[in-house]
């Protein structure tokens, strides 16, 4: 059966997992682990990548990113490609290190970015590399550290994660951190890998099941809304520049250009603002900085 394309949209949340071929080993020591990390905090910053959580296990890495292009390819294949060189050569051996595709999972966020970031961030402890929460707070191979404070990590969205927890600086981390130690008891969380809604209901006799997509972490009106902006952007033909959506969706709401450009809103102005932003970032892959900046906001 061939295999389903990867979809790749910008904006989207991804869960990404790379394993070692044959399920070997792809970190052998902590000169190898520093090494992943500085090829995955480079295109970070230079490909504007978001990236929300990280961890590092033995033969297997996640992280969740969220493309602010339609680059996800692109940016995993400079980071896996240039990690098996360099492990290659310093272990001496050749051949495939990662299997030949890895996965990534399109997530509905809203429900699924917290639980994800502390499924991610707990898999250390899951699997027995520290005892506890105490020690995961100063493992240096996944990203809970880094929102800890204990270290840093370029390239990491720390300020995003932590904005969901408390507005009082001193308190953020203390209410993370509780959120992370609660999701110790849920144990693995299967259904955090895929597969819309399949994974979490059971089909009765003669049930519809909702829509469903083993690549699609999500509700079925997820899934069905995403393959429809997957068809409309697949299909999409034409090119606009950003002045020219502008002044399209000016003179469609009755709007002064230069309004759109400056930092204004209220009324029909921010609709109209809303639907450039939505476009552009969706459609025609502009980054947020490059949408933003011609509004006159922040990405």
């Amino acid at each position: 059966m061939p295999r389903a394309a990867r979809l790749d949209i910008a904006g989207v949340l991804q869960h990404v997992i790379v394993r070692g071929i044959e399920r070997r080993d792809v970190f052998v020591d902590d000169q190898d682990r520093a090494s992943f990390l500085d090829r995955l905090s480079l295109p970070l910053v230079e490909m504007e990548m978001d990236c929300l959580a990280w961890a590092l296990m033995a033969n297997h890495a996640h992280i969740l990113l969220r493309p602010t292009d339609n680059n996800l390819g692109e940016f995993m294949r400079r980071l896996l490609t240039g990690y098996a060189v360099t492990f290659n050569l310093r272990h001496h051996r050749s051949g495939h290190l990662f299997q030949n595709r890895f996965k990534s999972i399109v997530c509905e966020e809203d429900p699924y970015l917290l639980e994800l970031v502390r499924y991610i961030h707990l898999n250390p402890l899951r699997a027995g590399l520290v005892g506890d929460i105490r020690e995961l707070k100063q493992y240096p191979w996944s990203g809970h550290s880094v929102i800890m404070g204990v270290r840093q990590f370029p390239g990491q969205k720390v300020v995003e994660v932590l904005r969901y927890f408390s507005t009082k600086q001193q308190l953020v981390r203390e209410k993370y951190q509780e959120f992370v130690t609660d999701g110790i008891r849920l144990g693995k969380r299967n259904e955090l890998v895929g597969g819309g809604l399949r994974r979490v209901l059971k089909a009765l006799d003669n049930e519809a099941i909702p829509a469903y997509d083993e690549r699609v972490l999500g509700s079925g009106d997820f899934v069905e809304q995403f393959r429809q902006e997957k068809v409309i952007s697949e299909r999409l033909e034409v090119h606009l520049t950003l002045p020219q959506l502008i002044d399209i969706f000016a003179n469609k709401y009755r709007v002064a250009t230069e309004d759109i450009c400056q930092r204004r809103r209220g009324g029909a102005l921010s609709e109209v603002k809303s639907i450039i932003c939505h476009i552009a970032t969706r459609w025609f892959s502009y980054s947020g900085e490059k949408v933003g900046t011609c509004h006159g906001i922040t990405r």
